[in-house]
């Protein structure tokens, strides 16, 4: 199956990782394809790792303080 690369930076980005690799071309390309696979198949969902900001966020001690538009007025000096 033929794959034809017209984007001259893909091009030299491929040749270089072959060159680095001392592997072919078509070897760097499946490299370059298995390792973002592999990636994207670790990857922890954007949903999850929000939830985990948030979990550790609502686990620390309520301060009491307010943090109104009078707060945030005088914190950037009634800008």
């Amino acid at each position: 199956m033929a794959f034809h690369v017209r984007d001259i930076e893909t091009d030299t980005l491929v040749r270089e990782l072959a060159r680095k690799r001392g592997v072919g071309l078509t070897e760097a390309v499946r490299l370059a394809v298995q390792h973002e696979l592999e990636r994207d198949a670790t990857a922890i969902p954007l949903r999850e790792r929000i939830a985990a900001f948030q979990e550790e966020v609502l686990r620390r001690p309520k301060t009491g303080l307010v943090a109104d538009k009078a707060f945030f007025d005088d914190l950037s000096g009634d800008l």
